[in-house]
C-alpha cells in the first residue's frame, strides 16, 4: 500500500495562534484554473471574497508566493490562506498554567472557552489562546474537554510527540476525575457503577442512551451535601460524548447548569456566561511515556453553585 505523501509545511505563520487553511487541489476536476475551483470549493463564503484574496496576494503556494488569479488549475497542488474569522465574544475567565515542560503543558480550562478550534469558537479557544501567550505555534492537544466543563486539559509542545500522549487516553492509561454539582437525592443509593451504551449523532445537540453492548462506564460517589444539593465525584472508565452529563441525568440528579439534560433549552447566547455547567475535571494522572514520570494534577478550582449558590444561581 503506497503512502500519502505528507503536505509541506505551511508557508503562512499562525495569526492569534490560529493555523492558516490548507486546500488541496483534487487530481482531477474541470477547472481550468486555481480560482475557478477555489470559488467553487469556498462558495459558502461569499461572492466575491475569493476574487478580493487572489487579488490581495492572499492565497499562497508551497513557496510562500502569491497565487495569481489566472494561474492555471494544478492537479495536487497546496495552497494556503487564512480565512477572515468572525467576532468572538472573549471568554473573560483565565487560563491558568499549572505545569510546563518541554514535552506536555496542563492547564485549568475556565468554562466557556472551547480547547481547539471548532465552529464558531475559533480565537476563543484554549488551544489559539496558548499559542499565543505563550508562543508555542506548534502546541497540541492530546484530548478534549467540553466547552462547558471546566477543568484540567493536557498539551503537546512537539508534534512528532503527541501521538504518545493521546495513546494514553485512547488506551484508558489516564485517571480522571471530575466533580460534579446536583440535586441531592436521599433515595439514590451511592456509590453506584452507571453502564449503558451512549450514542451521539452528528446535527443533534443531547446523547442519549439506547439498547446495545455498554459503550459507557461512570462510578458515582457522594462526597458531601447540605440544602437540597451535593458534590459528587465522578470517575469514568470511558470517554463517551457527554457521558458524565448523560448518566448523572439518568441517575435523577441531572448536574446544575445544563442546557441538554434533561431538556433541551438550545444554545446559550454569545456572551451569557450565567451559570456555567456544574463539572469539573479536578484531577488528570497518569505515566508520562516519555520521561517515565508520574504526574498527578489537581485543579483548585471551586464550583460556585457549591462554593456560593446564591452567586451562581443570581
Amino acid at each position: 500500500m503506497r503512502r500519502r505523501t505528507p503536505p509541506p509545511p505551511p508557508p503562512l505563520p499562525q495569526r492569534d495562534g490560529v493555523d492558516p487553511v490548507r486546500v488541496r487541489l483534487p487530481v482531477e476536476g474541470p477547472w481550468a484554473t486555481v480560482r475557478e475551483h477555489l470559488v467553487e470549493r469556498l462558495s459558502g463564503a461569499g461572492p466575491g471574497v475569493v476574487d478580493g484574496m487572489l487579488d490581495s496576494g492572499l492565497v499562497v503556494g508551497a513557496d510562500g508566493r502569491a497565487v495569481a488569479p489566472d494561474a492555471p488549475y494544478a492537479p495536487g497542488m497546496f495552497v494556503w490562506f487564512h480565512r477572515e474569522l468572525p467576532y468572538e465574544v472573549p471568554v473573560p475567565f483565565p487560563l491558568d498554567v499549572l505545569y510546563r515542560d518541554e514535552h506536555i503543558v496542563v492547564v485549568d480550562k475556565p468554562h466557556f472557552l472551547a480547547t481547539t478550534p471548532r465552529g464558531s469558537h475559533v480565537t476563543q479557544s484554549a488551544l489559539a489562546r496558548l499559542r499565543h501567550e505563550l508562543g508555542i505555534p506548534t502546541l497540541g492537544s492530546a484530548h478534549r474537554l467540553d466547552r462547558l466543563t471546566a477543568g484540567l486539559v493536557l498539551f503537546t509542545v512537539v508534534p512528532e510527540e503527541r501521538g504518545a500522549y493521546q495513546g494514553l487516553f485512547r488506551d484508558r492509561m489516564v485517571r480522571k476525575e471530575y466533580e460534579a454539582v446536583a440535586p441531592y437525592d436521599p433515595r439514590l443509593a451511592l456509590p453506584r457503577t452507571v453502564r449503558s451504551r451512549i450514542l451521539k449523532e452528528r446535527g443533534v445537540m443531547a446523547a442519549r442512551e439506547v439498547e446495545g453492548e455498554v459503550n459507557a462506564v461512570t462510578r458515582i460517589e457522594l462526597l458531601e451535601h447540605r440544602d437540597g444539593r451535593a458534590r459528587y465525584r465522578l470517575l469514568p472508565r470511558t470517554g463517551q460524548t457527554h457521558q458524565l452529563r448523560v448518566h448523572m441525568c439518568a441517575s435523577g440528579v441531572p448536574i446544575l447548569g445544563d442546557p441538554l439534560y434533561p431538556v433541551v433549552t438550545g444554545p446559550l447566547a454569545a456572551g451569557d456566561f450565567r451559570r456555567p455547567l456544574q463539572l469539573l475535571a479536578r484531577v488528570l494522572e497518569f505515566t508520562d511515556p516519555l520521561t517515565g514520570r508520574e504526574h498527578r494534577f489537581v485543579s483548585p478550582r471551586l464550583l460556585r453553585a457549591w462554593s456560593s449558590y446564591a452567586e451562581w444561581a443570581g
